[in-house]
């Protein structure tokens, strides 16, 4: 059952998370809609969870998801079955597939629909989670965000899938040693593995970001505000991320840019450092901590 201040279907989720905010004790329990988004997602029907802040529900899909700051027409959502095909053409896209170490290319459906299984999987564990504890007292700290996909809301209430970004146990074991600049490859893996054994919520945990947006969508500062948003918003306060490493390749000054433009730091870069997709090539390592940005 739903606190009972949050049963009137009169009420808007923004009025039942103030009111939740004072019980908390949590200042900011509400992003502001959009004026596109905002009579598909602002009325409550059945309730809200509040284990679900900071994200909105849409009442007529039910779909949680997190609103970019200072993007209010982009959202992020869980994975859905459509994005599936879409996602083809995005990662062989030369502009996008290049700077990505992780997916194959070329990249078939049959790639798009394994990603898609695991991340959906995912997300649906972590709100099944989130629903289970709806009646808790206090935030549960997560394990991950359940929430990945980056779409844009039209003003007609429609979406268009447009990237994707998502939180990892930072995958740079060869680096995470006492000196960053010295790599160890012999031990990369149970460096890896000692920090993925780290329970939920430990400030030791070093975290990763991976992630993409359509061309047709750079240099607009979306990948700026949606590495914030998911950052502070989810990561810091729903999962107790206090330390962070992200890596990207030589040449990608757009990358470098959005996680400089959030207070991370250069903290490695080489010319050549791994062989990826048939060449060899470098990489920036850039790292973020909490209370330092």
């Amino acid at each position: 059952m739903a606190p009972e201040n949050m049963k009137c279907p009169t009420r808007t989720v923004k009025d039942a998370c103030r009111g939740l905010g004072k019980r908390w004790g949590i200042k900011r329990l509400f992003l502001e809609p959009s004026t596109a988004y905002d009579s598909t997602v602002n009325t409550v029907g059945m309730g809200y969870n509040p284990q679900l802040y900071p994200l909105e529900v849409n009442p007529t899909t039910g779909e949680p998801f997190l609103r970019l700051r200072g993007h209010h027409n982009i959202i992020i959502t869980p994975p859905r079955p459509e994005d599936v095909p879409a996602m083809v053409p995005y990662h062989n896209d030369p502009r996008i597939c290049e700077y990505l170490g992780g997916p194959p290319f070329p990249y078939t459906l049959a790639h798009a629909q394994s990603f898609f299984d695991i991340t959906r999987s995912l997300s649906d564990r972590l709100l099944s989670q989130l629903e289970d504890t709806k009646d808790q007292r206090g935030l549960v700290i997560l394990e991950n965000c359940p929430v990945r996909a980056i779409r844009e809301v039209h003003e007609d209430g429609s979406d268009t899938f447009i990237g994707d970004i998502g939180f990892m146990r930072c995958p740079i074991g060869e680096l995470m040693g006492t000196n960053a600049a010295s790599l160890d490859w012999e031990n990369k893996t149970i460096v890896e593995e000692r920090n993925n054994k780290l329970p939920a919520g430990d400030p030791n945990i070093i975290w990763s970001i991976g992630d993409f947006l359509a061309p047709s969508h750079h240099g607009r500062g979306i990948m700026t505000e949606a590495v914030r948003t998911i950052l502070h918003d989810w990561g810091v306060p729903r999962m107790g991320i206090r330390h962070v490493w992200v890596s990207t390749f030589t040449g990608n000054d757009g990358s470098v840019k959005v996680f400089m433009k959030n207070g991370f730091k250069l903290i490695y870069t080489c010319d050549e450092h791994k062989e990826a997709k048939g060449k060899m090539r470098g990489i920036n390592v850039l790292e973020w901590k909490y209370g330092e940005s």
